[in-house]
């Protein structure tokens, strides 16, 4: 089965290595993704911290761009929930969100068939560009890429970026049994590391490991994991440290990195000479350069530790709608201990020093 949702999360998995295109979503699933619909309001409130005027900057939020669902349906990949530009700007306006830096909803460009991924890649980031121009200031986007086809990765990072002016590049964690620090995608990187380039990434479904835990939905445990993975596969290939200029955004909080990180110390310790070669400056000093947004992430558990890790600095607000009400987010970090300035960072200063570009979005769209 090629979707497997979480009962509130709905977030679709990865495809399988073999068979892209096949199989049906089931009709559990469909429900599942239409009762995600639900609750999704929740108003501003005095203790979100919002202002009267929308100010933040949302750089994890989903389109489902009305052809790309469309070919999920049809060629068996899982379902789409229920979305519009109109749903995002309401939910938006009612958490105090000026701009979405907006990626398309999982799998990406991923469906198994090139021919198709470019198809998707391409209209999917004309859809975004369109959005921008139809609600000026409202949303900003990540392109995404067919990123198993580096060539033809390479020709839509040109037209995306000079063309389309995309803020950024926004990609899956894994692409079948290859993660991001895998050498087939370093001509990619070569690129994006001269343009000095955003990449936002968001989890799927390992190819490993699907069905692990009998009744539990794989995104469950394993997206967070499949971040943490794909960290450790930039880390330890020597991918981070040879494309310095590259800035990466993990969702979630960073996945479960904050709370396996010793063990992400005892590999460096354990590669004795070659971790001076591949992270000459150490492996914390790497994650620390590394941005990470709040979605999923902002309880008190996941928080603390990323703090621990990382400086406030590194932290830009994020929601994952439509999959989650901008509204959670946005109480649960009101619900921290952040000073004044650091809220001021994280709800939007952050993102505007990763992406100046940004800046020219009203703080005070009403």
């Amino acid at each position: 089965m090629y979707a497997h949702l979480n009962d509130c999360h709905c977030e679709v998995a990865n495809p399988p290595r073999r068979g892209f295109l096949s199989g049906l979503l089931a009709a559990g699933a469909a429900s599942a993704l239409a009762g995600c619909q639900t609750g999704m309001g929740g108003g501003m409130g005095s203790t979100g911290n919002t202002t009267t005027q929308p100010h933040r900057i949302d750089i994890h939020h989903h389109i489902v761009p009305p052809s790309y669902a469309a070919d999920l349906k049809r060629l068996g990949g899982g379902g789409a929930p229920k979305w519009s530009p109109q749903m995002s700007i309401e939910d938006m306006d009612k958490n105090g969100i000026a701009t979405s830096v907006v990626a398309l909803m999982q799998p990406g460009a991923f469906l198994g068939d090139m021919p198709t991924d470019q198809r998707l890649a391409r209209e999917s980031n004309e859809y975004a560009a369109k959005m921008a121009r139809d609600y000026p200031g409202r949303f900003g986007s990540f392109a995404t890429l067919p990123l198993m086809d580096v060539p033809g990765s390479l020709r839509e990072i040109a037209y995306a970026m000079d063309t389309l002016k995309a803020d950024g590049i926004g990609l899956m964690t894994s692409y079948g049994e290859k993660y991001l620090g895998d050498k087939h995608f370093w001509p990619i990187w070569e690129e994006l590391n001269r343009r000095k380039a955003v990449i936002y990434t968001h989890p799927l479904m390992a190819a490993c490991c699907r069905n692990l835990v009998e009744g539990l939905p794989n995104s469950s445990l394993e997206f967070a994991t499949d971040t943490s993975r794909t960290i450790a596969s930039l880390l330890f290939s020597g991918a981070a440290n040879r494309f310095p200029d590259i800035r990466w955004i993990w969702s979630h909080s960073g996945g479960t990195l904050p709370f396996l990180w010793s063990r992400f110390t005892r590999q460096e310790t354990d590669m004795k000479g070659k971790a001076k070669l591949v992270l000459p400056q150490g492996v914390l000093s790497e994650v620390q350069k590394f941005y990470y947004d709040t979605a999923q992430g902002h309880h008190e558990g996941a928080m603390a530790a990323l703090r621990v890790l990382v400086p406030p600095s590194q932290i830009l607000f994020g929601t994952d709608y439509p999959y989650r009400p901008g509204s959670e987010v946005r109480q649960g970090l009101a619900d921290r201990s952040f000073t004044a300035s650091e809220r001021q960072a994280i709800d939007r200063g952050n993102a505007l020093r990763l992406m100046p570009q940004l800046a020219h979005l009203s703080p005070t769209r009403s």
